[in-house]
């Protein structure tokens, strides 16, 4: 059994009824549920992963004034749970919690995993917001809610970047495939730099892999689960699995022919999305760049460097 559904039993069978008769008066300024950092929270563990934080976990999460009023109650409630549950052993934590699971103010909570305790609210804000955080603060389950508050932040955050912001990102995106694969990628060969090559060749990777994030309107992970993530994209097809070959295929003239036929690719979902209009003949990916900036109606960010997108 994963991580996620272990944690949705162990509280359906000891966290609700604690709700319900314990803390019945306060069951609706309660939200629960397992989110966070962990290849549990995005569905993504397996044996390996249970060499170290396993256990039937989850979250409580209270607004500031509620755990003013009943936080510290229904923490040393939490900790009297059982240890044990279908066979899996409760780790040892401080008696406050650990990292993963506990009570948590929700504002505490979203701060530790995006550096904000509310969703962004700027253009800047969601620039600046790292990527990886982000797909952190909307993997996972909410088991339940009672205000509401958790799952509203949630929500925001799972209704992806605005859409100046996010295309932003592509422009940047697209500037770099064309500077690192298109173009740096042969010139390094040119100058008889092959481990140059080869770097030029991983920066075209990791942008054209987060070019399909921002496609397909989700976050990217952390590089562990970039391309496990990255497959499961709708819009995707075979090219993650045609960038991870890329990235074992040496430096020579035909990566530079997989390169471009991937820059070919990607400018097509481009242009199916109708982010571009596509030119006969132009598949070199900077003009593209920005013809994308160009459409953002927020001034600030049309104006900025182009590469000035809070791109990891």
């Amino acid at each position: 059994m994963q991580g996620l559904e272990l944690a949705r039993r162990y509280f359906e069978t000891y966290g609700l009824p604690l709700l319900e008769n314990e803390f019945a008066a306060q069951k609706d300024q309660i939200a629960a549920g397992l989110v966070g950092r962990g290849s549990e929270c995005f569905g993504y563990d397996d044996e390996q992963s249970k060499d170290h934080d396993f256990e039937a976990g989850f979250c409580f999460w209270l607004t500031d004034e509620a755990e003013q009023a009943f936080g510290f109650p229904l923490m040393r409630a939490y900790n009297r749970l059982p240890k044990s549950f279908l066979g899996v052993k409760m780790q040892a934590h401080s008696y406050y919690g650990n990292s993963r699971v506990g009570v948590f103010r929700i504002s505490d909570f979203y701060r530790e995993l995006i550096g904000l305790p509310h969703a962004p609210e700027t253009a800047e804000e969601w620039l600046y917001t790292p990527e990886y955080a982000l797909s952190n603060a909307t993997n996972g389950a909410v088991f339940y809610d009672g205000a509401g508050v958790f799952s509203s932040i949630r929500q925001t955050l799972l209704d992806f970047y605005p859409e100046d912001v996010r295309r932003k990102k592509i422009a940047a995106c697209l500037c770099l495939t064309a500077q690192s694969g298109q173009y740096n990628f042969n010139r390094c060969l040119a100058h008889g730099e092959p481990g140059a090559a080869l770097l030029a060749r991983n920066e075209f990777v990791s942008a054209a892999l987060h070019l399909l994030f921002l496609l397909d309107k989700r976050y990217m992970p952390f590089y562990k689960w970039q391309f496990r993530a990255a497959r499961e994209l709708p819009g995707a097809g075979d090219l993650p699995d045609r960038l991870a070959a890329l990235l074992s295929a040496p430096a020579n003239e035909k990566t530079a022919e997989e390169i471009e036929r991937i820059a070919a690719a990607l400018l097509d979902r481009l242009a199916a999305a109708k982010i571009v209009q596509k030119k006969s003949g132009e598949t070199y990916l900077e003009p593209y760049a920005f013809a994308v900036l160009d459409t953002i109606e927020n001034r600030a960010l049309r104006t900025m460097h182009i590469l000035d997108a809070g791109i990891e």
